[in-house]
């Protein structure tokens, strides 16, 4: 069977796999029938028909899998396939369905609403006649309603399963609306083992299908075979809070993504999702992305993977994350697949992980462009693991963090790490020397020249903690994560939202009398002003500043700075600091711009020593603006807005919003002329709606 990532087939027979497949039928069912139906009586199935039953030794395996239970929000392809799962609920759960209202657009005679009940609903009309029928209708209310959304699928919007008479599968009563679904050929009853085919389509919303280039996500092209025994272990109740959750968001969310990736016999093996706010995130924020993989570096019990950046705060932002069935090069290509595939292909600029040589391999393929690099902090984490038990831990310990994290040049690593390695005679040690042989990948000292925006630590203490920090443990299940889920979101929203408000209103203290100060203090937010004042105020400690080369417009200078070395004892260090006259550039050997998006000290005190009073402006980066994700220009995302593909209407419409929501929180004023302009917006949307039902 062909896989892709939004269709799969689910068997019900009794030589398949039974353990979660009932609970993830997302939603669609398509049966592949022509139905002919009349409103008034029980719909019944066309002749091309693809459900097979036989005997009553089928129908008892059957019974032991139960289909999806109906939900709002679930969407259909059709109406016809809307009927069809319902219809089929109802063979298995012991009830016959009909068609008993639906609503139609006048002129066109195109149905957009439909109430399918269950044929004991309501009861019969009383026709006057000398021996009429007894009534065997009792006035059941189960239902469900479905409407036309966007002219192409069909969302059930209102449900009720609760039945007023007995209902069982065991009932062996055959229903109208059931019977023409026992089709099949005396041929084919003889040479083709019984099995009722279901097909499940898993619809995202309509956004996600305007994007139909890679969605075949789950599909491999390293030549390497998967192993399919490998899937998500889901306990009791797991697959039912999952279900419930992707029913809800795409219910509430409009913009919400998922996939899912099931293995030949229906078992999950990978999820990924993302929501509209995250989606939106990545378009200010996807520069430098970590990959966040502790649960699976830990053993957690849910398989958690997070794709998280910095905002303009330098607060963790959540850019989407799933569930990983196996650690392999292979399940992480999907996941980093789905994750493009949600982004419409746009690629980060450089992408943090753990040491991990899988998602190293699927990195390498999926975003060869990308700059790969491995977090320091994820590493140093581990020494105490690695090398505790060594012979003079503590000496290795303080060799190691020195020169990893105050080597100012790759000479300076060299010369630390091979005294470390003879000093102790770790030659032999396999994990030093794996990290030796991928120095390039996690050294600050060799990474210099990549823009890390901030999300690289480089100092012994900073770290990179998780997103879900606090809200996951090594026994957190699937069902606990997703009621804590929008918990946490909400949380780091609120977070960034009162960052947002305290970056506008708030008065920040000067502590110099530097211009530097000044300049930046009417443009950063508070979070990344602090760090950048700190810089300056650290000017203090920078002293005999002087010119040591000239090369044409290029000039070196060398910093002096007394610096806090081990023990809390004052050394001096020198810091180069090349100054170009005609661009105004300059560039320190520490390179902290680089690494955290701001200047350093040693830059500032050149810049000043030459006489610049004002940063350059290459040296202010947009992305610490305090109005930053309502001040970037829309055409640099989308330059030609497709109409017809609701991703990037969306997405445009998004960034117009943003600049109303923001000025909407600047006082009570604006937030009440924001909300009463939204209901008279939203009323208009009413009155066009009403417009088009009634053509």
């Amino acid at each position: 069977m062909q896989k892709e990532s939004i269709l799969f087939v689910y068997f019900w027979s009794n030589h398949l796999h039974a353990d979660f497949n009932s609970m993830f039928q997302m939603e669609a069912v398509c049966l592949n029938s022509g139905p002919v139906f009349d409103d008034c009586e029980e719909y019944e199935d066309g002749e091309d028909c693809s459900v097979v039953e036989h005997d009553n030794e089928i129908h008892e395996n059957d019974s032991k899998k139960e289909p999806p239970q109906p939900t709002v929000g679930l969407e259909f392809g059709s109406f016809d396939e809307a009927y069809d799962f319902y219809n089929m609920y109802g063979k298995e759960q012991g009830f016959g369905v009909r068609v008993s209202n639906s609503w139609f657009r006048t002129k066109r005679k195109e149905r957009y609403r439909a109430k399918l009940s269950c044929s004991n609903a309501g009861f019969k009309k009383k026709n006057g006649a000398n021996h009429p029928r007894p009534e065997t209708r009792t006035g059941c209310p189960a239902m469900l309603v479905i409407k036309l959304v966007d002219s192409k699928r069909w969302r059930i919007v209102e449900v009720v399963l609760q039945h007023n008479h007995t209902v069982s599968p065991e009932i062996r009563r055959f229903y109208k609306s059931h019977k023409k679904m026992i089709l099949a050929s005396k041929k084919q009853q003889e040479s083709t083992p019984v099995t009722e085919v279901h097909t499940i389509k898993l619809y995202r919303t309509s956004i996600d299908a305007a994007y139909n280039g890679s969605q075949e996500v789950e599909e491999t092209d390293s030549g390497l075979p998967v192993d399919t025994s490998k899937h998500l272990d889901l306990k009791e109740g797991d697959a039912h809070a999952l279900y419930n959750y992707f029913c809800r968001m795409k219910l509430t969310n409009p913009n919400f993504f998922y996939l899912m990736d099931l293995d030949d016999e229906g078992c999950l093996r990978n999820v990924f999702w993302a929501d509209a706010r995250s989606r939106a995130a990545f378009n200010s924020f996807s520069d430098a992305v970590a990959i966040d993989t502790t649960s699976l570096r830990n053993k957690y019990e849910i398989p958690l993977i997070s794709f998280v950046g910095l905002n303009n705060h330098g607060q963790p932002v959540l850019l989407g994350c799933g569930f990983l069935g196996h650690d392999s090069a292979e399940y992480f290509m999907w996941m980093l697949k789905s994750w493009l595939t949600c982004m419409l292909g746009r690629h980060p600029q450089v992408i943090l992980t753990d040491q991990s040589k899988s998602l190293q391999i699927a990195v390498s393929k999926v975003f060869p462009q990308a700059c790969h690099c491995y977090c320091l902090s994820y590493i140093m984490l581990r020494v105490p693991e690695k090398l505790g038990g060594l012979k003079g831990y503590e000496s290795i310990k303080m060799q190691l963090y020195k020169a990893v994290y105050n080597s100012l040049k790759i000479t300076e690593f060299e010369s630390s790490w091979d005294q470390m390695i003879s000093q102790h005679e770790l030659k032999d040690n396999k994990w030093l020397h794996s990290l030796y042989e991928d120095r390039a990948k996690w050294v600050p000292v060799y990474l210099k020249d990549i823009s890390f925006m901030g999300i690289m630590p480089i100092k012994e203490n900073e770290s990179l903690d998780s997103f879900f920090d606090g809200y996951v443990h090594k026994h957190t299940s699937f069902k606990e994560f997703v009621d804590k889920y929008d918990l946490a979101l909400q949380r780091k929203y609120m977070k960034e939202a009162m960052a947002d408000m305290e970056s506008r209103s708030s008065s920040f203290e000067l502590k110099t009398k530097c211009k530097f100060e000044q300049q930046l203090l009417r443009i950063f937010t508070k979070e990344i002003f602090k760090k950048f004042q700190k810089e300056v105020e650290e000017m203090h400690s920078c002293f005999n500043t002087r010119q040591v080369n000239i090369n044409g417009p290029i000039m070196t200078f060398v910093v002096k700075e007394r610096v806090e070395s081990e023990g809390g004892e004052k050394e001096i260090r020198q810091f180069e600091v090349l100054y170009e006259t005609t661009q105004v550039e300059v560039r320190c050997i520490c390179s902290l711009f680089n690494f955290k998006g701001y200047l350093c000290r040693h830059a500032l005190n050149v810049l000043n020593y030459n006489g610049v009073e004002d940063i350059p402006l290459q040296y202010i980066l947009p992305r610490w603006d305090k109005d930053y994700k309502c001040k970037t220009p829309v055409d640099s995302v989308l330059s030609h807005v497709d109409v017809n593909n609701p991703v990037e209407l969306y997405n445009h419409l998004h960034k117009h919003v943003m600049q109303v929501v923001e000025e909407g929180a600047q006082s009570k004023e604006h937030y009440m002329a924001v909300l009463q302009e939204l209901e008279a917006l939203l009323n208009r949307f009413s009155v066009i709606e009403d417009n088009l039902v009634s053509l």
